[in-house]
């Protein structure tokens, strides 16, 4: 049997774990029968769904999970309509603690087996950090932190045994600062980068690709949800479509890239963010992130 890419890597960094070429073998075996498919969580609006229908239009076998059975059930129906291929749903709320069970038997009930897993469920909270409740907030650390971690600890042993597969984070530019009026969206976001940076460099050279997504505002209703709708980062800063975001997370995750920043004026704002120091830029962003900025 020919090596594997990861088999050479090992033999050039022997600081690594040694590769056995038949247990490669054996964990690819053992999905043999299966079709690989990719995995997004809050896949039935937003990003999530923008990314549902970019990796379809992409060939992949593609899964959506939400907690919602309405809305799963309508973004299977516009998923649909747009592509011509009708996705797989699972109806799973990811804060539950056998969430990666539920999605496996899911997987498995379809035939298929989880090649790439997009971690997108968010949640969001708008205002000062003492106007948050305590259950709000911990609502938004099982979405952001504790669901994501634990699903992407879930699913790694076996991309890693298959030296196949990858994990897409979506995090945001504000991964990058603290946040003042979103304090603890922001620093979900900032463990969500962190995480996946680290993450990445862990499994280096094992053929499975870790990334994380960064953007900007985006035009989806996540914004209104969190109460941020009329906060001045919305009035002045440039949004981009999902469908936009999708495809650069897509391209970018496809080229092995371990941060992704759609859009150029994003990128110029993460630049800017890493060389002007916090005295600076967290006072400016308190101002952007002020909820209800222009009153009616």
């Amino acid at each position: 049997m020919p090596y594997e890419p990861a088999v050479w890597l090992s033999r050039l960094m022997p600081w690594r774990a040694p590769v056995d070429p038949n247990a490669i073998h054996a964990a690819r075996a053992a999905v043999a029968d299966l079709k690989p498919a990719v995995v997004v969580t809050g896949g039935s609006r937003g990003i999530g769904l923008a990314l549902a229908k970019c990796f379809i239009e992409a060939g992949c076998t593609t899964v959506i999970v939400a907690r919602n059975a309405l809305k799963l059930a309508d973004a299977v129906a516009e998923l649909k309509a747009a592509t011509g291929v009708e996705p797989v749903s699972i109806l799973c709320d990811i804060t539950e603690p056998n969430a990666a069970d539920v999605i496996s038997a899911g997987l498995a009930n379809a035939n298929l087996y989880l090649d790439v897993l997009v971690n997108n469920a968010g949640m969001g909270l708008a205002g000062p950090f003492l106007e948050q409740t305590p259950k709000d907030l911990s609502s938004l650390l099982a979405v952001n932190i504790e669901s994501l971690t634990r699903l992407t600890r879930a699913a790694l042993p076996d991309m890693i045994a298959r030296r196949q597969g990858g994990i897409l984070n979506v995090a945001s530019l504000g991964a990058y600062i603290p946040g003042p009026n979103q304090a603890a969206y922001y620093a979900s976001k900032s463990y969500i980068l962190s995480l996946t940076e680290a993450i990445a460099s862990e499994v280096a050279g094992q053929g499975v690709r870790v990334s994380a997504l960064t953007p900007g505002p985006v035009d989806t209703e996540f914004h209104r949800d969190m109460g941020a709708e009329r906060s001045l980062y919305r009035i002045i800063l440039p949004s981009l479509t999902p469908d936009r975001v999708a495809k650069s997370a897509y391209r970018g995750f496809m080229f092995g890239q371990r941060v992704i920043v759609p859009g150029i004026f994003n990128t110029a704002f993460v630049v800017a963010l890493k060389v002007l120091p916090h005295i600076v830029t967290v006072p400016m962003m308190r101002g952007l992130l002020r909820r209800e900025f222009f009153r009616r």
